[in-house]
């Protein structure tokens, strides 16, 4: 276990770091380099930022009796901080050390850089026992400073641990950080925990910390979504506080993994592919916790999954929770609780949703713990606490946006709660517009113009690169009862999931795949979509149009049809607002240009959603504000 870092030869310090050192301000240490001539000369950094030898500072400290007198605890981690460009590999390398002590197996040759540090490392063991030396330095490693990432909050762990009733069972975290989850799950009773982590010095510590404290299990270093290190294996709780927003976690390469057990996770949304990830890994009955941020609840690209996962039986709550809980501090965060239903069994008729936003942690985790509590002990019934949580039937949360905001889906509750709803729909709506900016592809103009190579659809189905179908017509069927749902006109012209059903004028039946385009016959607007799911029934007076993957990207075609030339082109008369799609005109490019295109387009499509629900949400913002003015319940702020 005993493994080197790098130590620098000669530890430095900053003048600032001096004056936290001796309890000072900043100009007394300038203050002390003007008028002692003996104060140590800089070792290295900058004119405007020297650092100093820690050794020679130290001693001119003492030798002036500036310097406070050190726990062996203090001084060995203001060493190892100040000496190693990474603090947590040489928390790490000194645990190593410590863990050999406790084992009573020799530690070897520890690296030359590391021998000056072995009197306190050995007086501190012998003063605390290595296992409550290793805490003791652990505990100065988490607070906040540089080199060390923000833990997940130990409240903010034993809330997610105790949503996940982990009791005496086995816990995985897959994105552990320096093991904080771990630990609380550790301190649940639990008998053995499992965890992995991108950061190899991360996974180090939070190993080394499981194994002085002789808790089995253990801590892989590597990506959880790339190189799962736990494959197969099924525990009954994972626990995680997931990165935020990656744009490179693997969507690519991992289309058709068999975690993704609700459907292909799309690529804007890495937050869910954690959330499957996490099922994939779960026990029958088991219970997952995840931290999330709070538009995971109610992205556009998102919905198909939250859908799936609610149909399931997967999703039983969501709970939204004060700002500043753990970073980043300034989002009010999520915390969605997942559970691994059996294929076979139906699926609960309800969901809890909690909003906890408006209050502290301390205060709240226990009527959160609470509220979870009863609602997992009768699923089915109904729980509303008025402004704080309400079990909401399934079937209402499947409407046209699967908005997940806790907030959104609570009883009014009077003045004083209008002005808290207020508040939030100011921070969603302003969450929403800044992440516009990054919605919004970014094109420069064609060097050469305009292209003005061009077939029609028509043309493109007779060489194979789509293939036409409809617009089905009315007929007659036998409707079946529980049967597909049927994607319709209004459906895809206010872009959300089929919501149709089989009715005893449907006609022929045609499944819909991911990736077919869909264009309504009638309408005010030549709106084309990509289909996302499979499983759908085409409705009528609707065309597909279904690309041949080789010749033709979707999203691509789908940017294509929408232009408005296009509109024009394949109006039958002007102005009568039926569309006859075959003579609309789609470019001639190749498939790694369509590509490019297509990804553009796509990402106009989801700019343009957040635009629907930026105005949606201002409406509703302009409303409450009104309302609230009116009735006294919130008033302008005092003119300055």
């Amino acid at each position: 276990m005993c493994e080197t870092f790098d130590v620098q030869e000669n530890p430095t310090i900053t003048a600032a770091e001096i004056a936290r050192l001796a309890g000072v301000g900043r100009a007394a240490v300038s203050n002390w380099r003007k008028r002692h001539a003996d104060f140590p000369a800089p070792v290295g950094g900058t004119t405007a930022s020297p650092e100093f030898d820690l050794i020679q500072v130290e001693q001119w400290l003492r030798t002036q009796g500036k310097l406070p007198e050190l726990a062996t605890a203090d001084r060995l981690w203001r060493h190892l901080a100040a000496a190693s460009d990474s603090p947590a590999a040489g928390l790490a390398a000194v645990g190593a050390l410590l863990l050999a002590r406790q084992r009573g197996s020799r530690r070897g040759h520890p690296d030359a850089q590391l021998a000056p540090l072995l009197p306190d490392v050995d007086a501190l063991a012998d003063e605390l026992s290595p296992q409550g030396a290793f805490d003791e330095l652990w505990q100065r490693f988490s607070a906040p400073g540089p080199g060390r990432p923000f833990a997940t909050p130990d409240d903010l762990a034993d809330l997610m641990i105790g949503l996940a009733g982990v009791g005496g069972g086995s816990v995985l975290d897959p994105a552990a950080g320096s093991g904080a989850i771990l630990r609380a799950a550790v301190r649940a009773g639990s008998t053995s925990v499992y965890g992995q982590e991108l950061d190899e010095d991360l996974a180090r510590l939070a190993g080394l910390w499981l194994a002085l404290h002789d808790v089995p299990g253990e801590v892989c270093p590597g990506d959880s979504l790339r190189a799962d290190a736990f494959a197969g294996r099924a525990v009954d709780a994972v626990v995680c506080h997931p990165p935020f927003g990656a744009t490179n976690w693997g969507d690519e390469e991992l289309g058709h993994d068999p975690r993704w057990i609700v459907g292909t996770t799309p690529r804007t949304e890495p937050e869910l592919a954690w959330a499957q990830h996490a099922l994939a890994h779960l026990r029958v009955g088991g219970h997952a916790v995840l931290l999330m941020p709070p538009t995971v609840a109610s992205r556009r690209a998102g919905k198909r999954i939250r859908g799936e996962l609610l149909r399931r039986g997967h999703l039983r709550a969501v709970i939204a929770l004060p700002p500043g809980v753990a970073a980043p501090h300034g989002v009010p965060l999520h915390l969605w609780v997942l559970r691994r239903a059996a294929a076979d069994a139906p699926p609960p008729a309800r969901a809890l949703l909690i909003d906890a936003a408006g209050g502290d942690l301390a205060d709240t985790a226990p009527r959160v713990l609470a509220a979870w509590r009863a609602f997992a002990a009768a699923p089915d019934a109904d729980v509303e606490e008025a402004g704080f949580a309400r079990a909401v039937p399934v079937i209402e949360l499947l409407d046209e946006e699967v908005d997940l905001t806790p907030a959104r889906r609570q009883p009014a509750v009077g003045g004083e709660a209008s002005g808290e709803h207020l508040v939030r729909t100011r921070e969603r709506l302003a969450a929403i517009v800044g992440e516009l900016p990054a919605l919004l592809p970014q094109v420069t103009p064609a060097p050469d113009g305009p292209d003005g190579l061009f077939l029609t659809v028509g043309e493109l189905a007779k060489t194979g690169a789509l293939q036409l179908i409809g617009p089905v017509r009315a007929g007659t069927s036998t409707p079946a009862s529980g049967g597909p749902p049927v994607l319709t006109v209004p459906d895809v012209l206010a872009g959300v999931e089929a919501s149709g059903r089989v009715d005893d004028r449907f006609g022929q039946e045609i499944f819909l795949a991911v990736g077919d385009v869909v264009v309504p016959m009638i309408a005010r607007q030549l709106i084309p979509r990509v289909v996302t799911a499979d499983g759908a029934l085409l409705g009528r007076n609707l065309y597909l149009l279904r690309p041949n993957p080789a010749a033709l990207d979707p999203w691509f075609l789908a940017g294509q049809l929408r232009t408005s030339a296009n509109e024009k082109q394949a109006s039958s008369l002007s102005g009568t607002m039926r569309f006859d799609i075959r003579r609309a005109q789609v470019r001639r490019l190749s498939l790694d240009e369509q590509r490019a295109h297509g990804d553009a387009f796509r990402r106009l499509d989801a700019f343009e959603s957040a635009i629907r629900q930026a105005a949606s949400l201002g409406a509703e913002l302009a409303q409450l504000t009104a309302d609230g003015l009116a009735r006294g319940s919130i008033r302008p702020d005092s003119p300055r």
